[in-house]
């Protein structure tokens, strides 16, 4: 029996009944979330953003089939380490677009005890995603890409930024916790009016406990060449520690903390 995740019926991901596309598990993260945790990267994404460091996560037909009853009895083997703050973080690609599974997954976890965690773009809200986000879902990090809808295009290779926003206002609504991630490139993302938008946008939010800025680097590089593709950012420089440093500043203006990865 197949089952699947349908973004505007021109985007599934299908699986087994009961098993997520994994593309690669990593046992103690300690940047996916609070605490040591269990991060889970699902594979397949509908955007292609240009500093992307995990490429191969993309394709929407790699990864494994893992059995969801199995990755909870290895996160439950895991639960001495978790502490109280710890517990599953599902990344990507783009999970939500296994949202009808992760319900059952992060469903079995909760009876298990274990804090869940979902990394998203934010790219899909359908009503498993609202099923997840509602019920059984701790905290999400949400990415923003950008602020303008431009520069979104530009980044992710698809138009409209409001899908973002619009889950940050489902979450919002909701009273539940909520991160935000953001990455730092001089000169396209990395400039004062940008950042002094995105905190503007977000500083009556109730929900958004932090935002995690995450320098440029170009770490993936030789994954983009691996796969034959070509790394549109290969002349962007890595951002000046006092650039780093004023981005921090200006955005401690609008949220109660700013943390550098």
């Amino acid at each position: 029996m197949f089952v699947g995740v349908l973004i505007k019926k021109k985007f599934v991901i299908k699986t087994s009944e009961n098993t997520l596309r994994v593309h690669s598990i990593e046992s103690f993260g300690t940047h996916d979330g609070p605490g040591i945790r269990m991060v889970v990267f699902l594979q397949g994404c509908k955007l292609k953003c240009l500093y992307c460091h995990n490429p191969d996560t993309i394709d929407t037909h790699g990864g494994k089939e893992y059995a969801i009853e199995n990755l909870v009895e290895r996160a439950v083997k895991m639960k001495s380490y978790f502490g109280k703050d710890g517990g599953v973080t599902v990344s990507g690609g783009e999970p939500l677009l296994q949202s009808k599974e992760l319900v059952h997954f992060f469903k079995r976890l909760k009876e298990e005890g274990i804090h869940t965690n979902i990394d998203t773009n934010g790219r899909l809200l359908n009503h498993y995603a609202e099923e997840l986000l509602d019920d059984y879902a701790d905290l999400i990090m949400l990415d923003i890409k950008h602020m303008r809808e431009d520069g979104y295009h530009m980044i992710t290779g698809q138009k409209n930024k409001e899908t973002t926003f619009n889950l940050a206002k489902y979450r919002e609504a909701s009273g539940k916790p909520m991160w935000l991630r953001y990455v730092l490139i001089p000169e396209i993302t990395n400039k004062p009016e940008l950042l002094h938008e995105m905190g503007s946008y977000f500083k009556d939010y109730k929900t958004i406990e932090k935002i995690e800025l995450q320098p440029y680097h170009k770490l993936g590089i030789h994954k983009w060449e691996a796969l034959g593709w070509d790394y549109k950012l290969k002349d962007a420089r890595e951002n000046t520690p006092e650039e780093i440093n004023q981005a921090v500043h200006i955005l401690k203006q609008y949220f109660k903390e700013v943390k550098t990865n």
